[in-house]
């Protein structure tokens, strides 16, 4: 009876003491649940921190994200208002003035261009000339010795057959001087208008090229003025496309007349020298074809 008194005296202080473990338990796991959240949240704080650091002390990423803005607003941009926007954009009336221009400016040099190598090849004949005739005493022995295309050639030639002529019909009643005369004075007037070629085109686009210049100007302001009709204000963006436009038509003018100018200047100088020489071979010509040399 003693012993199953104090076998159950055992069992029940034994249950006693393992009671309380679910409840101390359950007061274990609250604070761990409960500090989980807290580990969670410190831990994705201490993931976060790497790349939330650089940017918070200005380091290297905020650069990095600028470097491709910096880039395109430092690139090159196309001008709005150059000869090639003037093209593009000009109406049908700013691209033939523009034409007109090329075409004269074109042409300015082609004729300037041509005539100094003629002109340079004239002098060349004359000197020939004027050596080969020092070297023989016959007018027509010098004659054949220059060459085909010569003008100076041309010349003797044209003597020679107003020797030939004047012993024919009524040319024999003029003295011989006045028929040689006049016979190298038409070969010298043929030189000159030769000589003369394409001068006239010069003067014309050297005293035409500023004012159809000037058409383009006035023809670009007359644009910025409906531009600023349109708009309601005069605004810097709405007048400087056709001002820049009415400006180059101005500069574009004045830089194919200028050469055009100049050209005929020189060209003038350069002619009257050839005909002074050519002059001057003629009056060798007609002294040897009165003293019959």
């Amino acid at each position: 009876m003693k012993a199953f008194v104090l076998a159950s005296a055992c069992v029940l202080a034994m249950s006693g003491s393992f009671a309380p473990a679910p409840a101390r338990a359950a007061e274990d796991a609250a604070p761990a649940a409960l500090s989980a959240p807290a580990a969670d949240a410190a831990t994705s704080a201490s993931v976060a921190a790497p790349d939330t650091a650089p940017a918070a002390e200005g380091g290297a990423s905020a650069p990095a994200a600028e470097g491709p803005l910096t880039q395109s607003a430092t690139a090159p941009e196309a001008n709005p208002y150059g000869l090639s926007a003037l093209w593009g954009q000009g109406d049908l009336v700013a691209r033939t003035t523009l034409a007109i221009l090329a075409l004269m400016s074109f042409g300015s040099w082609y004729i300037l261009i041509t005539k100094l190598f003629e002109q340079r090849a004239f002098f060349s004949s004359g000197n020939a000339a004027r050596k080969r005739f020092a070297q023989v005493a016959g007018l027509k022995e010098g004659t054949e010795g220059l060459a085909k295309s010569s003008a100076f050639r041309a010349v003797a030639e044209e003597g020679i057959a107003a020797v030939e002529r004047h012993s024919r019909g009524l040319a024999s009643e003029v003295s011989l001087v006045d028929w040689t005369g006049q016979a190298l004075n038409r070969a010298i007037d043929s030189i000159a208008s030769k000589l003369q070629g394409g001068l006239a085109f010069l003067a014309t686009v050297g005293s035409t090229a500023p004012f159809i210049g000037l058409f383009g100007t006035v023809w670009g302001i007359y644009h910025a003025l409906i531009a600023i009709g349109v708009a309601g204000q005069a605004s810097i963006d709405k007048v400087a496309g056709p001002v820049g436009e009415a400006l180059i038509m101005t500069a574009i003018g004045l830089a194919v007349a200028v050469p055009a100018v100049l050209g005929y200047n020189i060209l003038i100088r350069r002619n009257k020298a050839a005909l002074e020489q050519a002059r001057r071979f003629a009056i060798e010509v007609e002294a040897r074809i009165l003293t019959r040399a």
